[in-house]
């Protein structure tokens, strides 16, 4: 199994290195975003094509993984394509640029510290599905894995959708989403994330204690990083900054975990 993971290090980092060199093409960072979950995906088929005999249980991780990955590769790709460089990487790199020093911040500061990232997030797919070499079955922590996952799935793609309806009217243009799956959460996407990996974890887990600590660090990361690093305090202070009634919003609706909303005081 070492040897299987060191060949999706490997793969992970030829990878990153072309994004690397094209984002020095174009003088932009941002798209890295999109590799996020699409490069867990590919860690995923790399896995599944290592599999001397995949059974029904490597099968279903690979599905739910390529199914996470994608489908939020494609959604933030086409967010960049759209809306350009990020604020959070032009703020970054912005006195690197100034230097001449774009470069090797890129690499530095980004792409490789993505890549180890994406490595570990990803690694219950990893060992859940090389570690099923000898046909495991889906048992029933597995199936509870799976339910948890399309939780998760529905509060992201849900949540990603009407958001993005809320956008594309004028009308709201300023205001705060605040309907929908919004209602009860700041954060149904990244609520949906967690949900993801977390129901991943569990179908790997299905394979043993092993498996299951060794791959622990993957969804404790994720939800860590959603909840208290890059994901809801970044989000969340800009907000506050552009929107004043954000500060309402933040008094009456749950912060990740869907709850009726509350009443302000």
């Amino acid at each position: 199994m070492i040897d299987a993971l060191l060949l999706n290090a490997a793969i992970l980092l030829v990878l990153v290195l072309i994004l690397w060199a094209i984002s020095v093409r174009i003088n932009d960072v941002s798209f890295i975003d999109a590799f996020w979950g699409a490069g867990m995906g590919v860690m995923a088929i790399a896995s599944f094509a290592q599999v001397p005999d995949p059974g029904n249980l490597a099968l279903l991780l690979l599905i739910m993984t390529t199914a996470w990955g994608f489908r939020l590769g494609f959604h933030l790709y086409l967010r960049w394509r759209q809306d350009g460089e990020d604020a959070r990487y032009e703020r970054m790199l912005r006195k690197d640029r100034e230097q001449g020093r774009f470069a090797i911040a890129a690499l530095s500061k980004v792409f490789l510290g993505q890549a180890v990232l994406l490595f570990i997030t990803c690694l219950p797919a990893q060992l859940g599905i090389l570690g099923s070499a000898k046909g495991a079955p889906v048992t029933g922590l597995a199936w509870l894995g799976l339910g948890v996952f399309l939780v998760g799935i529905f509060f992201e793609w849900v949540g990603d959708w009407q958001l993005k309806q809320f956008k594309a009217d004028p009308a709201n243009k300023g205001e705060v989403m605040d309907r929908g799956l919004w209602r009860y959460t700041r954060h149904p996407n990244y609520f949906g994330d967690a949900c993801a990996w977390w129901g991943i974890w569990l179908a790997a887990a299905s394979l043993g204690w092993e498996v299951a600590a060794w791959s622990v660090i993957g969804p404790i990361f994720l939800t860590f990083t959603l909840t208290k690093w890059s994901g809801a305090p970044l989000l969340e202070g800009g907000m506050k900054k552009r929107r004043p009634q954000y500060t309402a919003y933040i008094e009456r609706t749950s912060g990740f975990i869907p709850m009726p909303p509350r009443k302000n005081r």
